[in-house]
This record gives structure tokens, C-alpha cells and sequence, in this order.
């Protein structure tokens, strides 16, 4: 069941990334070209939504909870179809069994990680307010909180091998009060200093904490994909800075354009290719081995975060045109090692 639904993640993948090199000027597909305005959505909602839905649906392991991933793929194809009327009442059934597959893992397990999972979907809620003249920006920060606590949550649940201090915890929690009052009080320039600050401070737990952080210089994590999120982390604290720097998202600014590529290219992606070894395993119950290719594919996304100058703008925050296109040779560069990955490990099981 699992694999008809990502297949749908797939296609906001693939749409979305095709609609993002349009609005850079590339000759694209007619299809990819006509959505160059759902390029956000696409890829936080039609691809994002599917898949981080699908693995919570697997690991809960009921027919209900497929329903969120289901409608998010089925929100995407809408969207790709020109059903913009339909596609957003979708997205927002999807965040519904979403946060409602969270609150049943944290019934079951009352801890620090599965609460902030259910925060990350409480701030995917937003995807309902994507309706017919609304703008991308103004729910953008709600999305990347949605992403980057999703992401925070999982490496929180992994550090239970190795469990971070008491105060450690303790800081950790308010990192997420700063983050959750910053989104609420965005409309108040406060607001978005808040938010940045306490990105930033996240970053900077993790950059201490992570289980990668504090286990990579041992010898059977040192060739480990693990080591690529010590490093996509600073994508999170490139963004961040930037964020901090001119006060929050402000679209139409060089900013905005850094760091919202910063975080969803060098920390999402970046983190995405750090955990594919072991999502895809569980999701799709296939073997991937590592493989030490695994690793520069992951640090294009890392490397995000030196740009390279545009005399055009300002030369500290403009996202050049060039690393987005190394970005995407990195990201097929990773779906071919991935896939090679997967046919080893058919073979060596055969």
C-alpha cells in the first residue's frame, strides 16, 4: 500500500522540482512549466506531506492512518491538474489525519520527541489557509517550522541511544516555546526575531546534541550517512542567521530568497538524503545498503550555503542561480546512488 502512495509523493517531487528550474529560466515540460507558481506547495505539501505522512502511517501500522498520506497525494495530482479550488480543502484533510496519527503515537508514548512531532503537524495546519488568492509567504514560516520540527523530533528520537542531559532536554523545550510564540506573534516585528532566534539556537543544539554530532567520530559511524546531517545543520544555521539578520521573512528581499532555500535546500534536503538509508527500509521494506556515495551526493545540498555573488543584488544574500542547479545535480546524483543502493541490496539478499 505504501508504494502507490509514494508514487504520488513522487509526482509533486518531480512537478514541483521542474516547476522551481522554470521560474530560473530553464526550458521545462508544459506541465512543470504551468505550475511554476505551485513550486512551494508542491514540494512541502504534494511531496513532504505524502511521504513524512507515509512513514508515520507505517510505523502506526492502521488503515486510517494512510488517509493522511493519501490525501496528500491526492491534494498534489489536484494541483498539478489545475484543481486549485479542491486541492487546498485536501492538503487540509491530510494536516487533520496527520496531527491525529501524531497524537495517537504520543498517547501511546509520552516523551519529548513525539510531543515535538505533533507540534511540527499542528504547524502543518496551515496548508489550509493555501486557498484561492492567498500567498505562498504568508504561511511559508509555518511550512518550514513544519519541516525543520519534523526533522528535529526524529533526530530527538534517535538520540534515545544516546540520551542528551537533563538541561540539555530542558533547553531543548524552550527552543520550542521560542519557535512556537515567534509563529503565533509573526504578524509583530518581534515575532519573526523570535522565530530566527530560536532556528538558530535550535541549530546550535544540534549542532552539540546530535546523536551524529557526538557518535561520528567513532569507527562504525565514520563512513555512516549520519555524518552528512552534522553538516546539513548548518544549512539550518546559515538560514537562520540570514532570518535573523533582516528581521523574519520578508518577501521581495534578497533575505527571503537565501533563507528560505538555505533551510528547505541545505537542512531539509540535506537531511532527507541523511535519512533515506533508513526511511526507505521501513517504508517500502527494501535493503539499502550505504554506500560511500551516499555522502558527496548529500554535501551538495550542504554546501548550500556558500553562495556564490550576483552584482546584480546584494552580494551577501542572494541566492545564486547556479547552486540551485548544482543542488538538483546533487539530488539525482543521490536518486541514482539510492537506486543502485536498492538493487545491492536485492542481490546480496537473493
Amino acid at each position: 500500500m505504501a508504494r502507490p502512495l509514494l508514487v504520488l509523493g513522487f509526482v509533486g517531487l518531480v512537478v514541483g522540482a521542474g516547476a522551481g528550474l522554470a521560474r530560473l529560466g530553464w526550458t521545462v515540460p508544459a506541465l512543470a512549466a504551468s505550475a511554476s507558481a505551485l513550486h512551494g506547495p508542491l514540494m512541502i505539501c504534494g511531496f513532504f506531506g505524502v511521504v513524512i505522512a507515509l512513514e508515520r502511517a507505517v510505523a502506526i501500522g492502521r488503515l486510517w492512518a494512510y488517509a493522511a498520506p493519501l490525501c496528500a497525494g491526492l491534494a498534489g495530482a489536484a494541483a498539478v491538474a489545475g484543481a486549485t479550488s479542491i486541492a487546498p480543502w485536501l492538503f487540509f484533510a491530510a494536516s487533520l489525519g496527520f496531527v491525529a496519527a501524531s497524537l495517537d503515537v504520543w498517547r501511546r508514548q509520552r516523551a519529548l520527541f513525539t510531543f515535538t512531532l505533533t507540534l511540527a503537524r499542528c504547524a502543518g495546519r496551515s496548508q489550509r489557509r493555501l486557498g484561492p488568492g492567498s500567498a505562498v509567504h504568508e504561511i511559508v514560516a509555518w511550512w518550514l517550522a513544519f519541516l525543520i520540527l519534523t526533522i528535529a523530533g526524529e533526530r530527538l528520537e534517535l538520540s534515545r541511544f544516546l540520551p542528551p542531559s537533563p538541561i540539555a532536554k530542558r533547553v531543548f523545550a524552550a527552543i520550542l516555546v521560542a519557535i512556537g510564540v515567534g509563529l503565533v506573534g509573526a504578524r509583530w516585528p518581534w515575532g519573526g526575531m523570535l522565530h530566527a532566534a530560536g532556528l538558530l539556537a535550535l541549530a546550535l543544539w544540534l549542532l552539540k546534541q546530535d546523536i551524529a554530532r557526538r557518535t561520528v567520530r567513532g569507527r562504525v559511524s565514520r563512513g555512516s550517512s549520519l555524518s552528512a546531517c552534522c553538516r546539513a545543520t548548518r544549512g539550518l544555521a546559515a538560514g537562520s542567521a540570514v532570518m535573523l539578520g533582516a528581521g523574519g521573512l520578508a518577501p521581495g528581499t534578497p533575505a527571503y530568497d537565501a533563507a528560505l532555500h538555505a533551510l528547505a535546500l541545505g537542512f531539509v534536503f540535506s537531511m532527507v538524503f541523511g535519512h533515506a538509508p533508513i526511511i526507505f527500509p521501513a517504508v517500502l521494506r527494501v535493503a539499502v545498503p550505504y554506500h560511500p556515495t551516499f555522502l558527496p551526493a548529500a554535501g551538495a545540498a550542504a554546501r548550500l550555503a556558500a553562495r556564490a555573488p550576483d552584482r546584480r543584488r546584494d552580494r551577501r544574500f542572494r541566492l545564486d542561480a547556479r547552486w540551485r542547479t548544482r543542488q538538483c545535480g546533487g539530488a539525482g546524483a543521490f536518486i541514482v546512488s539510492t537506486a543502485s543502493a536498492v538493487v545491492r541490496g536485492r542481490t546480496t539478499t537473493a
